[in-house]
């Protein structure tokens, strides 16, 4: 959560400091946003492997968290948008880290009876922190005069309470014998055994990801249509009230229903979203597509982390959360880049006109899948 409010500190206000301050084209946030995100999802490979190798992973989480807050006083000291993108890339190589071991951390701990309501419980407190950032953001600007560089500056303070939180709060479940013994290599055949059942999953992320670039396109969009820039971070702060509220009663609703049903609602949602923020120009109906974006990632997302935990073998959570993302990112960063040329070259409705295409042709597959059989909590796919 204070990761979070530090993140989107900065991240409610990137987009428009560097196409508005540093003069940088949509087209240039498109692929620098694509990238980053990229980068944060290949690293999890890496690190949820490395977390099912040794046993750790409260340890790696604290690697990660510890980059990213080492990245925030960049940011404020940014003159050409290439140091925010070394800056951001540093961040998200930080989120990579961190990602997988977390999410295997929370699927060591939580019941397997209660796995979507601690994963949506997890989501919930993420998204309070990034709706808590934004809200920061706008009262710091108006406190500071409107100075983005000054407040990126006090971004640095929640991400050090956070890798604090982190070291003297959480606790790793410990082994049964109470020795934590470095486990066998994870061989590629053992990945690729893993089941139809896990990479229809990652297919699944993939298609959905498709669907969703990134959210600096919402914020671009605001502007866009006339939102002054000392109130930009509202975008952010309405996106995710609505992701917050939504995700913890959404996973709890996922464990006594076929996730599936839920996941289709979601991208319906996602439909309305885009065709909402593609022909309705103005301020309040940017701020209604954006709510909607928010009530569509509160059905999804925590879905989609409980998913990979109910198909994956529990010695490889760690592993399986990496590959997920990996192909999730990879998907993130061609999303975010054809979202940002359409906008150069065709307009924003383009863009967001693409995102419903997407999204209509993922749910006549998830449509597809839940009618040739049933599926519910574990057995979702």
């Amino acid at each position: 959560m204070f990761m979070d409010v530090s993140s989107e500190m900065i991240h409610s206000l990137l987009p428009v400091f560097l196409v508005t301050g540093l003069g940088a084209s949509v087209a240039l946030v498109g692929l620098l946003e694509g990238i980053a995100e990229a980068t944060a999802s290949i690293t999890r490979v890496f690190s949820g492997w490395l977390s099912d190798r040794l046993g750790h992973r409260k340890w790696l989480a604290l690697a990660g968290y510890g980059l990213g807050a080492l990245t925030k006083p960049i940011f404020p000291l940014a003159v050409t948008p290439f140091e925010v993108f070394g800056a951001r890339f540093a961040d998200r190589v930080g989120k990579g880290i961190r990602g997988a071991p977390r999410d295997a951390l929370v699927a060591d701990i939580a019941p397997p009876e209660i796995r979507g309501a601690a994963f949506g419980l997890r989501q919930s407190l993420d998204t309070m922190g990034a709706f808590a950032g934004p809200l920061v953001a706008m009262a710091l600007m108006v406190v500071l005069a409107g100075n983005i560089r000054a407040v990126f500056a006090w971004a640095v303070v929640p991400a050090a309470l956070a890798v604090a939180v982190l070291i003297f709060a959480v606790k790793e479940p410990r082994p049964v014998d109470g020795v934590r013994h470095p486990r066998p290599p994870i061989r590629w055949v053992d990945v690729l055994a893993m089941g139809g059942a896990f990479w229809s999953v990652v297919a699944l992320g993939v298609v959905f990801t498709m669907a969703r670039f990134s959210e600096a396109f919402l914020v671009l969009r605001a502007q866009d249509v006339g939102l002054a820039i000392a109130l930009v971070p509202v975008v952010m702060v309405v996106m995710n009230v609505v992701y917050s509220v939504v995700a913890a009663p959404a996973g709890s609703l996922s464990d006594r229903m076929d996730r599936r049903w839920l996941l289709i609602l979601g991208l319906a949602i996602l439909i309305a979203a885009d065709l909402v923020l593609a022909f309705v120009a103005t301020v309040p109906g940017v701020l209604i597509g954006v709510a909607l974006w928010g009530l569509h990632m509160g059905l999804t997302q925590g879905l989609l982390a409980a998913l990979v935990v109910d198909t994956a073998p529990s010695h490889m959570r760690g592993t399986a959360f990496g590959l997920f993302n990996l192909a999730s990112g990879v998907t993130l960063l061609a999303a975010s880049v054809v979202a940002g040329l359409l906008w150069s070259r065709m307009g924003p409705e383009a863009t967001f006109l693409a995102g419903a295409v997407f999204a209509l042709l993922a749910t006549a597959g998830l449509v597809l899948m839940a009618s040739r059989g049933p599926g519910g909590g574990t057995a979702a796919l």
